[in-house]
């Protein structure tokens, strides 16, 4: 199954839907515009189901196949929100939302998917159904958890599930993906370390906050070099450090510093979060303060499944015969994770070419990478369901 001819035919239409969200980006579950467009193609096409406001903002198609011998039921996702960063692309389809863009492709996203969603409810060459996921709030807000805890799986009968993401400096039309963790989880911490303000002149007569703070960033550093497994992927990085002084000759009472935890392996994470804790407190008991740690767990790893992988391998392949099957794992996170943690699947990239990375405002999804991507599609469902 190469590319899909129709997709060839379908290519300025689906570009076209997709410069019309580039030019309407809309953050987390905002994505009321998005996904009401998202909501009335799918009608257009056919779908015999389409249901709106699951997970808040999200919206959920439902296309049966030609048969439904095997009682299969597969979810193929999509995420839909923007990023509140300022474009600087200067294109002529570029946000017309000052500080919202599309730095991250998802307007890519949605195209490709409904572009699959026309194909297959024209064809409906496949035996069972398929359940097509489009999710708000991404970009930070866990709109995957939402859907889910929403009662989606459950109530749509997905079995299995799958999402792609684009991904620059990968050539357009070539797949990246690999069994097991495939991103990371990402935590975040916020340390208070309170101490005893005063003159700079006199720093005998205080506990200076900002030397505490700046032994505790150190001392963190050792998590990864001397506490977790060599062999173990972990990022701890401070991000952020605030006095409650902006004077020149004061000593603050308070420093407030926030960071980021980036793990791939749950039992390391457990014992990251405990290691923030005891070296923060320990250090600052030593030299006299005191600190406090707040550690709010994020997105949890991106697992792909291992056979589930293998069919997502299988239908790349046959699309467009370039696929990396064991590319290195990522430290960004995902909050497809939570879809995987119900549900077994495969996440899979696909090349956005020579551009900007994600997250930048001169960013652009490739249009010419969107045929690839709904064939990709529309594959796994036909791969998964065939017809007797």
């Amino acid at each position: 199954m190469p590319v899909k001819n129709r997709f060839a035919e379908l290519l300025p239409e689906i570009t076209a839907w997709r410069r019309d969200f580039h030019e309407n980006p809309e953050l987390l579950f905002e994505v009321h515009r998005t996904a009401a467009k998202v909501a009335e193609l799918l009608r257009s096409f056919g779908c015999d189901e389409v249901v709106e406001g699951i997970g808040r903002t999200g919206v959920v198609g439902v296309i049966n196949g030609k048969t439904n011998t095997s009682g299969r039921v597969i979810g193929l996702r999509a995420d839909m929100d923007a990023l509140p960063i300022i474009e600087q692309t200067g294109l002529d389809y570029a946000s017309k939302t000052p500080g919202k863009m599309h730095a991250c492709g998802h307007d890519g996203h949605t195209a490709m998917l409904l572009g699959a969603a026309k194909y297959l409810s024209e064809t409906r060459s496949f035996d069972g159904k398929v359940v097509l996921i489009f999710q708000p709030a991404e970009e930070g807000g866990g709109g995957g958890r939402e859907m889910v805890n929403d009662g989606m799986m459950d109530r749509f009968g997905v079995q299995e599930v799958y999402g792609m993401h684009n991904m620059p400096g990968i050539p357009v039309g070539q797949f990246s993906i690999r069994p097991g963790a495939i991103m990371a989880a990402a935590d975040q911490f916020d340390i208070e370390v309170t101490g005893k303000g005063g003159h700079a002149a006199k720093p005998h007569d205080c506990i200076d906050t900002t030397v505490v703070a700046a032994h505790i960033i150190v001392a963190l550093q050792t998590i990864v070099s001397r506490n977790v497994d060599p062999m173990k992927q972990i990022v701890v990085s401070v991000c952020t450090v605030a006095t409650d002084s902006t004077a020149h000759n004061v000593i603050p009472q308070v420093v407030k510093m926030k960071g980021t935890v980036r793990t791939m392996d749950p039992a390391v994470q457990d014992q990251v979060e405990r290691r923030i804790s005891e070296i923060a407190e320990g250090t600052a008991m030593a030299l006299g303060a005191k600190a406090v740690v707040n550690y709010q767990r994020g997105y949890p790893v991106t697992i792909n499944s291992e056979a589930h992988t293998e069919h997502a391998i299988k239908v790349a392949q046959d699309v467009s015969g370039r696929v990396d099957p064991n590319t290195a794992p990522l430290m960004g996170a995902e909050d497809f994770s939570y879809m995987l943690n119900a549900r077994p699947g495969a996440y899979i990239f696909l090349g956005n070419g020579d551009t900007a990375m994600v997250h930048h405002p001169a960013y652009n999804f490739d249009d010419n990478a969107i045929p690839f991507g709904s064939s990709w599609y529309v594959g796994m469902a036909e791969q998964r369901m065939p017809l007797a």
